[in-house]
């Protein structure tokens, strides 16, 4: 069941960026972009259509995205959470959308103060607008393998959220382990509720490695022949709910041991290093990606040697 090539979404300029306390120059954004494109990515989600009030690092999305050298072949997606975010999305070009509902009452109360069906009915006008316009929509589902405020989550839970999501024409199913508390059998069981409703095709990962299980459930996965998942360059964002704690699974890592199981993504690892380099140099930090942090050192000792 393991397929033999994988899509990686590169979501380390919205996803990974947003929580960053510092305002980073839309320049800079621009220049991680166009880097990643360069190294192979092909699927990036790029920013947030959101109100600058909730989230201002996102506050450029439009010129961002007015300021990307826009290579053949790859596709850039946003996440936008209303219909006024969507109309600026598609203004500004993206290729995809992207909206997103918990897994738990709880945390959608915490999170957006609505209830899961308030939540899903609120994204039905985007998805047919989105529809309307040509625009594939892609759905999140969050706190999947577990939640802050809730603790254990039942695979019934997340799949009335993905029926809830079918309903409203959501084409691709993304399940998230925010917490970055899930394990490998726990994953597949979530796995397995999706694929009930939607294609191999249409269902992907997208797994944080707070406790260190990220890759391990990305092996889970690409046993039940999941082909697709969310990975941030240099293991950019933390989790909000586990201070200090690393966030995203690191695009770097996942590339090598897909690589390393002979599975292609179409991605230059080299390169890929020399973007993740490139923005933790801007941020004052080195990369959290344990394969750039390793490939970096062994530059750094082959140039001493020289």
């Amino acid at each position: 069941m393991i397929p033999e090539r994988v899509t990686l979404v590169e979501v380390g300029p919205r996803d990974g960026l947003q929580n960053e306390a510092q305002l980073i120059p839309t320049a800079q954004k621009i220049e991680l972009v166009n880097r990643l494109q360069a190294a192979g990515c092909r699927e990036i989600e790029v920013t947030s259509f959101v109100s600058p009030k909730w989230v201002p690092q996102m506050a450029d999305n439009a010129e961002l995205m007015a300021g990307i050298a826009r290579r053949p072949g790859v596709r850039f997606s946003a996440l936008t959470p209303n219909l006024k975010g969507l109309e600026a999305a598609l203004a500004a070009g993206a290729d995809e959308v992207v909206v997103f509902a918990a897994a738990t009452e709880a945390f959608s109360r915490r999170n957006i103060n609505c209830s899961i069906e308030e939540s899903i009915a609120r994204f039905a006008p985007v998805v047919q607008a989105a529809h309307a316009a040509g625009v594939k929509v892609r759905g999140a589902i969050s706190c999947t393998l577990g939640c802050p405020y809730q603790g254990a989550v039942s695979p019934d839970e997340v799949e009335r959220v993905v029926v809830l999501m079918k309903g409203i024409g959501v084409d691709h199913c993304g399940i998230a382990d925010t917490l970055g508390t899930g394990t490998p059998r726990a994953a597949q069981a979530v796995m397995e509720r999706a694929l009930k409703h939607y294609p191999l095709a249409e269902v992907s990962g997208h797994f944080h490695d707070t406790y260190g299980q990220a890759l391990a459930n990305i092996l889970a996965c690409l046993q039940l022949g999941i082909a697709s998942f969310d990975a941030s360059v240099a293991g950019l964002g933390g989790c909000p709910y586990a201070k200090g704690a690393t966030g995203n699974v690191a695009t770097e890592d996942v590339v090598f041991m897909l690589h390393g199981m002979g599975i292609e993504t179409g991605i230059a690892l080299d390169a890929l290093v020399d973007a993740a380099a490139y923005i933790s140099g801007v941020l004052g930090r080195a990369p959290v990606a344990r394969v750039s942090r390793a490939l970096l050192a062994r530059r750094a000792a082959a140039q001493e040697v020289r």
